[in-house]
């Protein structure tokens, strides 16, 4: 399915996007805070309770008004999205750490991040899904900045030791690629060192396969934001 065309694109100008981080990621890290402190706090019954009843009120105000699709439906007019849902990266998601990903074209990508209480699957470790998620993510941000997104085929995790909560980082980069498939590698570093890798193969989707075959038939079909074997 090509997802480009199933709704008019987002044309909202840059500079109204820059207020609207502005506006989300504090808003976005004060549920993440309130996160946190709900997977720690020590207060009495009564105050549990009466969090709970204003949480409740919270919720009550935003759910007046909702979207009537995900955030990851809409595109903007070069067909690129705002993955501001997205789990691991998103500005309006207080489930991700959140990662703030930098790239290279050569297909390379890094972060440094770190990883709270409510991560936690082993005693003050990272969950190992949690693990698997991340690298998930940061392979497919190196294969998207080398000009080779697709999506994940297979995620191949070895857990090398147990990943300690607190300052992490994250490094992957593209190894090897044919016409469909880009393999990627990663790792996650803690302080004592690689603590999990991360091997990836990521597959052209079949719409854009089918824009590729067009294309080659000489008919007019718009290229796929970010895809240089396509260009």
């Amino acid at each position: 399915m090509d997802p480009f065309p199933t709704s008019p694109p987002d044309q909202t100008p840059e500079e109204e996007i820059a207020r609207e981080v502005g506006l989300w990621r504090p808003f976005t890290q004060a549920v993440r805070d309130l996160v946190d402190a709900s997977v720690l706090t020590a207060v009495d019954e009564d105050e549990i309770r009466a969090a709970q009843a204003e949480i409740e009120q919270i919720v009550s105000r935003l759910r007046k008004e909702q979207l009537s699709e995900t955030l990851g439906m809409t595109h903007r007019p070069n067909g690129r999205r705002r993955p501001w849902g997205n789990p691991v990266i998103g500005v309006r998601n207080p489930i991700a750490p959140p990662l703030v990903v930098r790239t290279e074209a050569t297909g390379r990508a890094e972060s440094d991040f770190h990883c709270g209480a409510a991560y936690e699957g082993p005693p003050g470790l990272v969950h190992g899904g949690v693990v698997s998620l991340l690298l998930d993510q940061m392979l497919g941000q190196a294969v998207g900045a080398g000009g080779r997104p697709g999506m994940t085929g297979t995620l191949t995790i070895v857990y090398r030791t147990g990943t300690p909560l607190g300052d992490l980082r994250c490094e992957a980069w593209i190894e090897r690629h044919d016409e469909v498939k880009t393999w990627a590698k990663g790792h996650i570093i803690g302080p004592d060192g690689v603590t999990a890798e991360a091997e990836g193969v990521f597959i052209l989707p079949r719409w854009v396969r089918e824009r590729m075959a067009a294309a080659a038939a000489g008919e007019d079909v718009p290229p796929v934001p970010g895809l240089r074997i396509f260009e």
